[in-house]
């Protein structure tokens, strides 16, 4: 949020006006622009407003923003052309759901078209008051109902909402938190945002699976998805999860952030309990983890994230342990060393040693190196202050691999006899 603001306009010349013949709002109507000093349009002066507006038909949206810091009078003629309906129609396009081009490329297209159209408002609303700017700008954008929070009835294939967050994080990029906070608290009014998300977190999982996906894609496309810097993305991801208690964070965390089904997009909850899954379904899991944890945020301690991981593992029920340390490996180093040291400390050394296993087992797996299991394992013993507390703990690593040695080869031959006995069905009888 501490990007530096744009001052490369050009200044308004300093020509002193009897306060009466002062406007009394930044907006008016298109009639009103005749009471502008011409002063102030430039050469434009010689040009009637209709020639002007034709003018704009022939612009880019980027060219109509660098004229908009021209002055405030040519500024307030382009707002009057945006608000008209020809205006609106030719910037405000629609075609969200028309994705014919090969490549990806109406994607691409209809996106840039909404960064420039964010940069457009950003510089000719530069002079309000963030409260009056996000209340003309929504005044705009209203029309358009595929922003809206249930306003398209296609929502995983439409491209609105990305839209509509590109638009905000262009208008807003550069602005300070409290301007930020006004613009969250802005959208959570509109949408009913904070009700919807009170409504899943206090519901069964999957109990809401509309409502869950909608949180997930505005969440996603409006708020979280467009940012460059982490900095940023951990700032939008705090807004959302901070009201809550941390059981609600989790809950969230996962509906934003979890697996979802390729066919519907909607949250697969049973993913993390009934079967070991890849690192594809919890990388942004991971990556959410790793935002709130590395960015060094005032309101996110070391231990909030810690807690917010053990949290999450039992979210809705309590997950095998291959996921839960596959999700620790993903998260990167420091937040799987410091989650398992927090068990340490707190005596769970047994749940430790099973977690310390699976480690292993995951690394095997994926052919991950198998050094790195060893000097996390080294890492993890020097927490414990004292030789008989180390000991205990190898002891139960050893018990640990020995448990799930058996629990395999349980599973193997298991699986051969039911094979053999499939068999013996389908083989004819002399």
């Amino acid at each position: 949020m501490a990007s530096r603001r744009n001052t490369s306009f050009t200044l308004i010349p300093n020509q002193k006006y009897r306060r009466s013949n002062r406007r009394s709002s930044y907006f008016s109507n298109t009639h009103d622009s005749d009471f502008q000093p011409l002063s102030t349009l430039g050469n434009f002066k010689a040009l009637p407003l209709e020639i002007f507006l034709i003018i704009l038909r022939y612009l880019s949206v980027k060219d109509i923003s660098m004229l908009s810091m021209v002055s405030k009078a040519v500024s307030q003629r382009i707002i009057n052309y945006i608000s008209t309906s020809s205006g609106s129609k030719r910037l405000l396009l629609q075609d969200f759901h028309n994705l014919e081009l090969p490549g990806g490329r109406q994607d691409s297209t209809i996106l840039e078209h909404y960064r420039s159209l964010g940069l457009l408002f950003k510089r000719c609303t530069l002079l309000l008051p963030t409260k009056e700017r996000l209340k003309y700008i929504h005044k705009i954008l209203a029309e358009v109902s595929c922003f809206k929070f249930n306003g398209c009835a296609a929502p995983m294939q439409c491209l609105g909402l990305p839209c509509y967050g590109m638009f905000l994080q262009t208008l807003t990029a550069g602005w300070d938190e409290l301007e930020c906070h006004r613009v969250y608290n802005f959208l959570c009014e509109l949408s009913n945002l904070s009700r919807k998300m009170q409504t899943v977190v206090c519901s069964k999982p999957g109990g809401a699976r509309k409502l869950e996906l909608r949180i997930r894609l505005f969440c996603r496309n409006v708020l979280l998805d467009h940012w460059t810097h982490r900095s940023d993305s951990a700032f939008w991801l705090t807004r959302i999860l901070k009201p809550w208690p941390m059981v609600n964070q989790a809950r969230l965390l996962y509906i934003i952030f979890g697996p979802i089904s390729p066919q519907d997009g909607q949250v697969v909850w049973q993913k993390m309990i009934e079967d070991p899954t890849d690192d594809s379904s919890l990388k942004d899991l991971a990556d959410a983890i790793k935002l709130l944890y590395d960015t060094g945020t005032k309101e996110w301690t070391a231990d909030d994230v810690i807690s917010l991981v053990d949290e999450l593992s039992v979210v809705p029920r309590e997950w095998l342990l291959e996921n839960n340390a596959r999700l620790l490996i993903l998260s990167g180093n420091n937040i799987c060393f410091t989650f398992m040291a927090s068990k340490a400390v707190n005596g769970r050394a047994i749940e430790l040693a099973r977690l310390m296993v699976f480690l292993a087992l995951v690394c095997e797996k994926e052919l991950y190196c198998m050094d790195w299991a060893v000097k996390m394992m080294q890492k993890v013993c020097n927490v414990f202050s004292t030789p008989v507390e180390r000991n205990n703990f190898l002891q139960s690593v050893a018990n640990a691999f020995a448990c799930v040695i058996m629990e395999m080869m349980q599973s193997i031959m298991s699986d051969e006899k039911t094979k053999a006995w499939r068999n013996s069905l389908t083989c004819p009888r002399s």
